[in-house]
């Protein structure tokens, strides 16, 4: 395993989620059901399943497209997105 990937993956995916609105979402879910270990396996697992069809997703994009387009295409799409909140848009 290469650690420096493990630790950049884990750094960047935490702090994106801090105060993110999944975030919220899970604090809800917990006040409302009073039940925060059954709240954390379905988030944990949610979030499992996510990642593991973002990976294979990225996996198969990133042998047809350099990786250096998809950073260009990513920075275009955040920024469009940017924009179309800000335009209240989205």
């Amino acid at each position: 395993m290469d650690w420096k990937i493990f630790l950049t993956a884990f750094g960047t995916i935490f702090l994106a989620e801090l105060a993110d609105k999944t975030e919220f979402a899970v604090f809800s879910l917990v006040a409302k059901t009073k039940s925060p270990w059954t709240v954390f396996w379905g988030a944990m697992l949610a979030f499992g399943l996510a990642t593991l069809i973002a990976v294979l997703l990225g996996e198969v994009v990133a042998k047809f497209i350099p990786v250096k387009s998809l950073r260009f295409i990513s920075a275009g799409v955040f920024i469009l997105i940017g924009i179309l909140t800000l335009l209240g848009k989205l």
